[in-house]
């Protein structure tokens, strides 16, 4: 029963050792994501393209 007990202390411990690694990663700035936004500026310019066709298209049904 004791061995129990001494598995259920050190599995608390290694639990906590883990959090504070995971709350010391996040407040430094690891987990940031810093490709999703110099990718995503390619992306921009496609959607206004297709939005402008679009608009260009709706202006055109308009004046016919």
């Amino acid at each position: 029963m004791s061995v129990i007990y001494l598995l259920i202390s050190i599995s608390i411990v290694v639990a906590i050792a883990f959090l504070y690694a995971f709350i010391r990663a996040v407040k430094s700035g690891q987990y940031d994501d810093d490709y999703t936004p110099s990718v995503r500026m390619l992306f921009d310019d496609e959607l206004r393209k297709e939005t402008n066709k679009n608009q260009i298209k709706i202006t055109e049904e308009k004046q016919l």
